[in-house]
């Protein structure tokens, strides 16, 4: 993982995503980049910026806070970059242009507290990435390893999807992968499904050494059954697939996709069903 991509509105909620990626970093030599994009700032940011020479104020807010954050980037160097435009598009376009194998980026959650650009495209920039993107909770307490990661599998076709990537997160930091098996019907044959999809992620995680455990619920609310379980065993990371919202042409991701990146205490793991054929190749082997 070379780069990682880290979207930063200067509220306490982004530093706080900037402070999750670091973490993340020093596992893998990775470099960090910040990316700002041209928005009249709030009035609540953390930092004070002066309406008519904010983009000046901007870089000298990122030299401190490349000052203060790039001794603790362990591995490689903490850089940044200021965009004009739409602010998930010039976010997500500049993650691929850079070849960025990450994004981290702030939630506002339910409350709407830290809702300055960050929480307003926290759903965007995860519908357009091309590369995983995780969102995380201004408050989340940040782990040096990440141990417990909830992973749930369902009977729709691109549940599969998040196994590689969660996979390769899991071997980073030692983490023990939940696979969380979801019945949300009484159909056998929909749970004959999810059976063979679990099946083919614990061969999987076996290929590739990780560890794993194996739970199994029936509930018509997966993204709460998910989160409550997450919160239950105290998980450091949230598994997803995201999916376009097919009914609408926002650009943003399905429901489901979006109660989770929304109402998760604990941080998400999004990967885009953008990397379907790819993916599902590798378990056609299995």
């Amino acid at each position: 993982m070379k780069r990682i991509v880290v979207a930063v509105d200067f509220s306490s909620g982004s530093i706080h995503a900037l402070e999750y990626a670091i973490n993340i970093a020093n596992k893998v030599n990775s470099e960090v980049m910040m990316i700002w994009v041209d928005k009249e700032p709030s009035p609540e940011s953390i930092y004070a910026v002066d309406n008519f020479n904010y983009r000046d104020e901007v870089n000298k807010r990122f030299a401190e806070l490349v000052s203060k954050y790039q001794p603790l980037l362990t591995g490689g160097k903490l850089e940044f970059k200021l965009r004009t435009g739409k602010i998930y598009y010039e976010i997500v376009t500049t993650a691929k242009t850079k070849k960025a194998e990450l994004i981290v980026t702030g939630s506002h959650g339910v409350s709407g507290f830290e809702e300055y650009w960050i929480g307003s495209n926290a759903n965007r920039i995860v519908a357009s990435a091309s590369c995983p993107v995780i969102t995380v909770r201004n408050g989340f307490e940040i782990k040096q390893n990440l141990e417990t990661i909830v992973m749930p599998l369902d009977n729709s076709n691109h549940t599969l999807l998040k196994v590689p990537f969660t996979a390769k997160i899991a071997k980073i930091f030692g983490a023990t992968v939940h696979i969380y098996t979801i019945y949300s019907t009484n159909l056998n044959t929909m749970h004959r499904r999810v059976e063979n999809y679990a099946e083919k992620a614990k061969k999987y995680f076996e290929k590739e050494n990780v560890n794993y455990v194996l739970e199994t619920i029936e509930t018509q609310n997966s993204t709460k059954s998910t989160i409550d379980y997450a919160k239950s065993i105290h998980a450091d990371l949230i598994s997803i697939v995201t999916e376009q919202d097919e009914r609408n042409e926002t650009g943003l991701i399905a429901p489901c996709a979006q109660q989770m990146v929304n109402h998760s205490p604990i941080p998400v793991l999004s990967v885009h069903e953008a990397d379907k054929i790819q993916t599902l190749r590798l378990f056609e082997q299995i």
